[in-house]
């Protein structure tokens, strides 16, 4: 299913030759070609696989945006550390300058200059020093309105012509996207009171896309998808367990919950947990009852994790040298274990460690 692009832009972010931060502005937005939307798709689609994200909304006036003490990555200048602990955006101007372009006082391509010229600042103020391409996407998918903005840098490939001779050309990375931000517009206009229309990547390896990129929206983090998902796995298996399912009936219920989030994930749309449970047995309580009584509730909306698909499927673990992993179907049949020795047994060894295993005692 395709999206309905309405506007997109693509402006640069640049150092110049005195080492300073710049902005290379685009003065129209392209013309909606099919390479575009397919574009457009690609950027939407990272970002929806992307595994670490957070929710949120504006600030309130005069709210602060307060970060974690970290160290500066390599990146950045040593101040920034001390720089970003504490951040107050710039008097919520983002929401301005979106509330200005909905209202059709900016048109879209003044919007995302003075947008971008914000983000410009903010990296300025972290100390953080971030080129690139800043994309921003105005689109429609499913009935919904969004705006996604991205900071996106390039990569080289080598290419091979019919005559066969060798060029080379720059290629946006989408792979290696790390820096963006989508604003579900009709979920601010309709039911802003959620608090639930920004999403944003979190990053990795401890670096806060927070640190400026919450800085430039003027938004708070309110909720954890990751944590969410997690605890909504814990809450399925505590379920299952209660309605004192067989091993066959518990396999089919989590292949009913992963196909549920391959749909979900496909379409970029949030798990809900009403649609949910219905589709789980309950002979007692329906999940969604269960849910509101556990004693640390799933919100009842909340985007997809893909690492949730591992998780469903298989068993994994690591330490004292050891890594296993093995289909949970196979728990019970092929795989046993025995909590009182805390003993694993495995039958049917696959054939390559099995190799390994024979060679080792030759």
């Amino acid at each position: 299913m395709s999206a309905l692009i309405h506007h997109f832009v693509v402006h640069q972010l640049a150092v110049n030759q005195q080492q300073e931060l710049t902005l290379v502005p685009r003065a129209s937005c392209f013309d909606v070609s099919p390479e575009i939307e397919n574009l457009a798709q690609q950027i939407n689609h990272a970002f929806n696989i992307k595994p670490s994200k957070g929710v949120g909304a504006f600030v309130t006036e005069n709210a602060e945006i307060v970060s974690v003490s970290r160290e500066p990555s390599a990146r950045e200048e040593p101040s920034a550390q001390k720089e970003s602990q504490t951040l107050a955006p710039h008097a919520v101007p983002f929401k301005t300058l979106l509330e200005d372009m909905q209202s059709e006082k900016h048109d879209f391509v003044e919007f995302s200059i003075q947008a971008s010229e914000l983000l410009k600042q903010s990296l300025i103020d972290t100390g953080t020093l971030e080129t690139g391409f800043v994309v921003f996407s105005h689109y429609q998918f499913l009935a919904t309105d969004y705006l996604m903005i991205a900071i996106i840098n390039t990569k080289q490939h080598v290419e091979i012509d019919r005559d066969l001779e060798l060029t080379s050309s720059d290629h946006l990375d989408l792979a290696k996207m790390q820096l963006a931000v989508r604003i579900d517009l009709t979920q601010l206009t309709v039911t802003a009171e959620q608090m639930r229309y920004i999403s944003f990547i979190k990053g990795r390896m401890g670096r806060k896309v927070s640190d400026f990129f919450m800085h430039f929206i003027g938004c708070e983090e309110l909720v954890d998808v990751k944590q969410q998902n997690k605890q909504l796995l814990t809450t399925v298996d505590a379920f299952l367990s209660a309605e004192q399912l067989d091993p066959q009936e518990k396999h089919q219920a989590r292949e009913t919950v992963s196909d549920y989030y391959k749909e979900k994930l496909e379409l970029g749309e949030d798990i809900q947990i009403q649609e949910l449970a219905a589709k789980l047995p309950s002979d007692h309580v329906s999940f969604e009852e269960f849910n509101q009584s556990a004693e640390l509730p799933v919100e009842e909306q909340f985007q997809a994790d893909r690492g949730v698909l591992k998780t469903l499927a298989k068993f994994s673990g690591q330490g004292g040298g050891v890594s296993l992993s093995f289909e949970r179907k196979l728990l019970g049949d092929r795989v046993s274990y025995d909590a009182g020795s805390d003993t694993l047994m495995i039958r049917g060894i696959p054939p390559n460690l099995k190799d390994q295993l024979l060679k080792s005692q030759s």
